[in-house]
């Protein structure tokens, strides 16, 4: 099956980051993280207590003017100082209460998700918040972590795709410049047979680097469609036609079943939807034996259409199953392109071209009974 990338690993959650920096792993930007926090309880420690002072000097002297006004003795004057003192401080007291959960509750997370920030910045994209927080910051947090954890997994795909690209391009370049070096040094005869076996590499090398710029058109949203109505009769007719040469030299039946109630015209454009027809089609071949069927059918389900590919092959592993569509993912690592492989980018490709035409590609598949691809298209245009 076409199309190699590393499997994702999985990356722990912000609650379990958390408890795991919390049992003493802590994390390389944490100084800079509980610096701020510290910063920040000290300076709400110091506007109450400064607020605290201010309070209680001026109460003290409200309460002796207030005393010698009104012509009363020490007692009266301990009174009006503890009751003012009371009121002063104690409302101020219940705000600083209020401030210091707001502060736990909303400051304390910004400033986390913060110094995450500055961390991600700098490149350490494995970086989590404590999701523990409530109401909207609890949201922000989770968000947060979602965000990061999209865009490490993003990394990792470049970084994949960058490897993989590299390796893909390095086996053609070598075959060409083996054989040319080897006809220059007379090694190899300069032959017809020896100049097509070069020339077959450089189409290979071509059709790789074609892939590829459709690939990154079509997730970019910015490959070009010529929408049009499509007859799908012969849009089905003419992908089982293309392949039926290579079905009957495999031993392998190759079928067309079309459904009564399947529409006579589809909204998009017919060259790319042949090439999704034309990758499923030459998956299937590839990996049915000898006597088994591939079969093309069509049918409406609901407001839309369903074209499936079902052969009767080998099968994909359910562990493979979620990776099917990635670049250069294949099932077995073992195959060659001179052995059918293909470049590994087919099902990607197919995938964002259905995509393209708002529609979905899946896959259900049980090992030694067969694979079933599944296209859902639109019927109201695209």
């Amino acid at each position: 099956m076409d199309n190699s990338q590393e499997q994702p690993t999985d990356t722990p959650s912000g609650r379990e980051q958390w408890r795991g920096w919390q049992a003493g792993h802590p994390p390389p930007w944490a100084a800079t993280w509980g610096h701020r926090r510290r910063r920040i309880f000290r300076g709400v420690g110091c506007a109450a207590g400064l607020m605290a002072l201010l309070v209680t000097g001026g109460m003290a002297a409200l309460a002796f003017f207030l005393t010698r006004f009104y012509g009363g003795d020490g007692q009266t004057t301990l009174l009006v100082w503890l009751g003012g003192i009371g009121l002063a401080l104690g409302l101020p007291i219940l705000a600083v209460l209020i401030g210091l959960r707001t502060v736990r509750g909303f400051a304390l997370p910004l400033t986390d998700i913060l110094a995450a920030i500055d961390a991600a910045a700098e490149g350490d994209l494995s970086v989590r918040v404590a999701e523990g927080g409530w109401g909207e910051m609890g949201r922000l947090s989770r968000s947060f972590n979602r965000m990061l954890g999209e865009l490490e997994r993003m990394e990792r795909q470049r970084r994949n795709l960058t490897a993989d690209v590299a390796h893909e391009l390095r086996t053609p370049l070598h075959v060409i410049q083996g054989n040319l070096e080897g006809m220059l040094d007379g090694v190899y005869p300069s032959s017809p047979e020896q100049i097509d076996a070069t020339l077959q590499e450089t189409r290979l090398l071509a059709r790789l680097v074609d892939d590829l710029r459709t690939l990154s058109l079509a997730e970019a949203g910015e490959l070009p469609l010529r929408r049009e109505g499509v007859d799908l009769a012969d849009l089905l007719a003419d992908a089982v036609t293309s392949f039926s040469g290579q079905a009957e030299e495999a031993g392998i039946g190759l079928e067309l079943a079309l459904a009564d109630n399947s529409p006579a015209i589809v909204h998009g454009d017919a060259d790319r939807l042949d090439q999704v027809l034309g990758n499923l089609i030459s998956n299937a071949l590839r990996y049915t034996p000898a006597g088994g069927s591939v079969i093309l059918s069509a049918r409406r389900e609901g407001d839309g259409l369903a074209i499936r590919v079902t052969d009767t092959g080998e099968g994909i592993p359910a562990a493979d199953l979620p990776f099917v569509f990635d670049r250069f993912w294949r099932g077995d690592r073992a195959r060659t392109h001179r052995e059918g492989a293909g470049s590994g980018l087919g099902l990607s490709i197919a995938s964002q071209l259905v995509q393209a035409h708002r529609g979905t590609l899946s896959v259900q598949s049980e090992l030694g009974k067969g694979t079933e691809f599944v296209i859902r298209l639109p019927l109201d245009g695209v």
